[in-house]
This record gives C-alpha cells, structure tokens and sequence, in this order.
C-alpha cells in the first residue's frame, strides 16, 4: 500500500536567513541592548530595532516581530481574512519594504496608528513592482484595523522617495518626477481606501458610491515609469467602485521614525536628498543607485567633479516645495510646506570655482593632532572651498569632518561670508585642543574648528584681533571663561571691534 506523503510545514519568510549579534542602544545616551538582527542590514537598523522593540533586555528581530505580527494575524483570520498575513507581514519586513509604527511593536493603544512603506526596496533591476507595492498597501491596511479597530484613521505613508527616483534614474526636480510622485500617491490612496472599504466590519450596509468618489485629482495620464499610471488608474477605479472607506483617513506623509530607519530609508517620505555623502563621508546608496543608472562610473562621477560639473541632481528648496505641492492633493495629511510661492528661499545662486583653481596647503599640529588644511579661491582670491586631512582621528571623526568641510564649501559658493563662519566656530571647544605647532599666526586653540577658523580669519580676512584661546576645563565646551565674563565697562581695549571687546572682558570679584 502506498505511502501518504506528508506536506512538510511551511518555513518562516526568515527561514536560513544569515543573521548577526551587535550591541546598540536607542540613541547614545540610551543603555546598549544585544540586537540580533539580519547580518546585511547596518548598525543604523540595530539602533532603530533597540528603540522599537518594547523593554531593555536582548532583542531578536525575529521574536520582536512576531510579538506584533502574531496576535494581528490571529485576529484577522478569526474574522475571515486570508491566513497568509502573517508570512506577507515577516517578508515585507525582510525585504525591509514595510513596518508599522513604534506603537504597535510596543503593543501601546494608539488612536492613529502608522505604516510606512520603503519606496526604493521596490525597485527591482531598474524597475518598480506596482503590483507588489498595491499588495504592501493592503497588507499594511489590514494590519492597522486589526491592530487598533477602535481607530477612527490610520496613516499609511512612504519614505524615502528621492531614493526611489535616484534608483530610476529620475531626476527629483523636474516635472517627470513629480509626475511620478503624483501616481504613486494615487495609487496609494486608491488601494488604501478600497482597502478599507472592504474591511467594514460593522453591520451597516456599506454606502453606495456617488458619481465624484473618490474626491481626489486623477492620477497623471502616463509617466516615466512603464505600468505605473496605469496602476494608479486602476487603483482609483477600486476606490470609486468599492464606495466611501471604513476609515476617515488612510494615508500621511509623517516624519520619519525608528521605522524608517530599521527598513533602511535615507530620506523622510517626500524630502529630497540634499547631499551624495553618508555620515560616513562616503556615498549613499541612493547616489550610488544613480551612478548606476545613469551608467556612470565612479571613477567618471569623480572626473566630473574634478572638471566643475556635478555628476549628481541638485535638489533646492524650491523643488521641495514643488513636489510637496504634487503629492498634497492625493493625500489625508502632509507635514508643512515650508516658505510660499512667493516667497523664494534666502540662498543666493551657486557660484562654481574654476576648473583651475589656485588655493595653499598649510600643515599645522593642534595639541599633537595633524591635519593639512587644504583651501581653494576664485579668480579674484575670494575663498571657495575647503578640506581637511586627519590622520590621527577616528573613521568617525574624520567623515564628520569631511562633511563639515563640504557644507562649509557649499555656504562660501552660495554668498554666506567667511565671517560668519569665523563668528560661529571660533572658540569652540573639543578635542584635541592646546598649542599649534607649525602655523606661526595661531598660537593655541580650543579646537581644530577653532584652529582653522582662526587660520583663515588671519589669511583671507586679516583679522588679527581674536584673543588668544585660554585654556580651560573640557566641561566648557563651545563657552570659554571670557564668553561666561559681563559686559561691563573695564579694560576694554581702544579701537577693538566688538567681538574682541567682548572677548576681553573680566569677572570682577567682591567680598562682603
């Protein structure tokens, strides 16, 4: 008699998935948890997973997750819905393309619960999976009404959309991106709001659609992205069909949280990238997807920028504004536009540096710690652009630094003057501080932004009349003992410009 085959049981989504130990905290001042969590994600999705997962103890992504997915699923396959909500829920979460809000993973009853939905990890060999996101929608629909029933709205949003359209190859200023934005929220309204619909779970009969739902705009008519303006068609036609939602609000474009960090977002919903460089100092992912899809190199980004052309979109202000106006009308809620039409942002046209430039490399040590300050000018001798090599300093430190220099550069290329940067980062105070050897026009500093500032105060600006750094305890950090001294009316120096007048300033003691 032959042998019934046994159907073997079905693998959790993270089944063999290859994971790793780390220790990470919520934020820095917050006690380090062990995390264990997939061996590719950063050390960014451990700190995001140790803020969302409830308690203080050893957190596993896997237990954390079916803490929340478990008891959702058990309830909407109690009341008749499909019984794979569990297994879309754990593969979304591996593909880091959705999560709901901090309240659920710490099981807090909220009255307007939250998902989110990584826009760029739909993005599969240069091409968007509609489908698959219009599913993540439903699922993360479904999610929400189980999680909180009570709850009168719930906010499906998206995160990371400059990342997405980097991706794509899309540049995010211009008119075929925001087209793209605006079908991608129609087609997340739509499905969300049939969604809901279908999960009336009240003994009211379900309204009959009138003639102008859904109220929001038709999506564009085609866009860029092959099968996307279809898609949102189609899923406003759901909408219309399916009749007014169980829910007063489904969709939001909210302020990124440790969700968005734990699925790997680099951008908050619909803001733009504003910088190529990671915290790091290195490219972030959505630059690198552009270089991609552009079919450009690193080696040929690199050459550009050596040449005065930048490889990679610039996003503005004004950009930003325009593409908060794009999505707005598609969605329940929005966070605040920012500065009016009329009102242009106070940042003057870029000036680019020429491609030959002229500039001096000056080598100086500040409490033993080298750098070389590297500077570059215009024309007309005006300071352009500025770097710093480290070579004592952590990797930490050293992007830090190298970031700083980057925006320093951007502000002086854009109209903000050396002196306003001189006023705010002299006197600052970290290590390494104390004497400066090799740089005869500063003698000590309090740090290496004030050691630098100083130096370009004196050669670009010729100012000589900074006091002296004092050395004082490391808990004064950026307040040095003669900022803390009162204005009053002793010693001070004839002919000294306010600034050195307030730095040369003493406390006058008094005994009673």
């Amino acid at each position: 008699m032959p042998r019934m085959r046994k159907h073997p049981k079905p693998r959790p989504a993270w089944h063999g998935v290859r994971m790793r130990r780390t220790m990470a905290g919520a934020d820095p001042d917050a006690p380090q948890r062990c995390v264990v969590l997939p061996a590719s994600w950063d050390e960014v999705a451990a700190e995001a997973l140790a803020a969302l997962a409830p308690g203080d103890g050893d957190v596993a992504l896997t237990a954390a997750a079916d803490a929340w997915i478990v008891p959702i699923a058990d309830a909407a396959a109690q009341a008749g819905h499909s019984r794979s909500l569990a297994d879309r829920l754990r593969r979304l979460l591996l593909l880091r393309r959705g999560a709901p809000d901090e309240a659920i993973w710490q099981g807090e009853d909220t009255a307007l619960p939250g998902f989110v939905l990584n826009l760029p990890a739909f993005v599969d060999a240069g091409c968007f999976e509609a489908a698959a996101f219009a599913e993540a929608i439903e699922t993360a629909v479904t999610v929400l009404t189980f999680a909180a029933p009570n709850a009168p709205r719930v906010a499906i949003g998206v995160a990371d959309l400059a990342g997405m359209l980097c991706a794509l190859g899309i540049d995010y200023a211009g008119e075929p991106g925001r087209d793209v934005a605006r079908a991608l929220a129609a087609l997340l309204r739509g499905r969300a709001d049939a969604a809901s619909a279908a999960l009336l779970l009240s003994p009211t009969p379900v309204q009959s659609a009138s003639a102008d739902w859904p109220d929001w705009p038709a999506p564009p008519g085609q866009t860029v992205v092959p099968g996307l303006a279809e898609a949102a068609r189609a899923a406003r036609a759901a909408a219309h069909a399916a009749g007014p939602p169980r829910h007063a609000a489904t969709t939001a474009i909210s302020p990124p949280g440790a969700s968005d960090a734990l699925l790997g977002a680099e951008t908050g919903g619909i803001a733009p990238a504003f910088s190529p460089l990671a915290a790091k100092g290195t490219l972030t992912r959505a630059a690198r997807a552009w270089l991609t899809a552009v079919s450009l190199t690193a080696e040929e980004a690199l050459a550009a920028m050596l040449c005065g052309r930048d490889p990679f979109p610039v996003a503005t202000p004004a950009a930003a504004m325009a593409m908060h106006d794009a999505v707005a009308p598609f969605m329940h809620a929005m966070p605040a536009r920012g500065l009016p039409a009329s009102q242009p942002a106070a940042v003057s046209p870029r000036r680019p540096l020429p491609h030959r430039r002229s500039g001096y490399t000056q080598k100086a040590a500040v409490g033993g710690h080298k750098l070389f300050l590297r500077t570059g000018e215009y024309d007309n001798g005006v300071l352009g652009e500025i770097f710093v090599a480290l070579h004592k300093e952590g990797p930490a430190f050293r992007g830090l630094m190298d970031n700083f220099a980057v925006a320093v550069s951007l502000g002086l290329q854009h109209g903000i003057p050396l002196e306003a940067f001189v006023e705010a980062f002299t006197f600052t105070r970290f290590g390494p501080s104390g004497a400066v050897e090799g740089d005869p026009a500063v003698g000590h500093a309090t740090s290496l932004l004030d050691y630098m500032f100083r130096h370009l105060a004196v050669n670009y600006l010729g100012k000589h009349d900074i006091p002296e750094a004092e050395q004082e305890a490391l808990d004064t950090v950026g307040n040095g003992a003669r900022d803390r001294s009162p204005l009053l009316p002793l010693e001070l120096p004839a002919n000294a410009s306010p600034r050195a007048r307030r730095r040369a300033l003493r406390v006058v003691g008094h005994s009673d």
